[in-house]
């Protein structure tokens, strides 16, 4: 899984290579709204207490890339609250697949490009505005990174940096997101620990 991003910073990007088509003007602003929203039936109505009862699809990925020395690394971003490191995720939409979605948020959230290969479906419940809570099921992916750009949709609303995989899963909130890292480090051969102590510190 050798990406052929080249970076010297073991914590953040410093040299991007060549910018791809997609930082075109054109592809420089993120979706927004839920109009193309895809949902599916929720079994388990008790399970959500939004209005429709409907499951919310998303899509994201893990982006990664694989050092010399046979390390990984994993490109992580801040959430909006800036209170924890996530992996890029997003609605999964009508006019796209589940790996377009995925590839889709990692460019919008991360400036990241590369290849995709699906890892698992991952549920969560997601808080509303007015305290509501609604189910979700995020297809995710494991983005090995190719090309990091320079400008991107949400470069001035977010940070973004490479850090260990170590680093990563102990300053990330979300428990379905350190279940999905896991899952990808054990499928790699190592095993990581939750390690997430209700703070984000680095």
């Amino acid at each position: 899984m050798m990406g052929t991003a080249s970076v010297s910073s073991n914590t953040s990007v410093e040299s991007p290579p060549v910018l791809s088509p997609v930082t075109s003007p054109l592809c420089m602003v993120s979706r927004k709204g839920r109009d193309r929203q895809r949902f599916a039936p929720n079994n388990e109505g008790a399970a959500s207490d939004d209005s429709d009862g409907k499951i919310r699809l998303v899509a994201g990925s893990i982006p990664v890339r694989k050092m010399d020395d046979g390390t990984f690394q994993v490109l992580m971003i801040t959430n909006k609250h800036n209170d924890s490191l996530i992996f890029p995720k997003g609605g999964w939409e009508t006019d796209e697949t589940s790996a377009e979605a995925a590839a889709r948020e990692t460019m919008e959230e991360a400036g990241a490009l590369g290849v995709i290969a699906k890892l698992d479906d991952f549920t969560f419940e997601s808080k509303m505005k007015g305290g509501k809570r609604s189910k979700c099921c995020c297809s995710v992916y494991v983005m090995t990174v190719t090309e990091v750009m320079e400008v991107w949709p949400e470069s001035l609303s977010r940070t973004r940096n490479w850090y260990t995989p170590e680093t990563a899963i102990k300053n990330c909130k979300h428990a379905w997101m350190r279940d999905a890292m896991r899952r990808w480090g054990s499928g790699e051969g190592f095993d990581l620990a939750d390690g997430w102590t209700g703070k984000f510190v680095l």
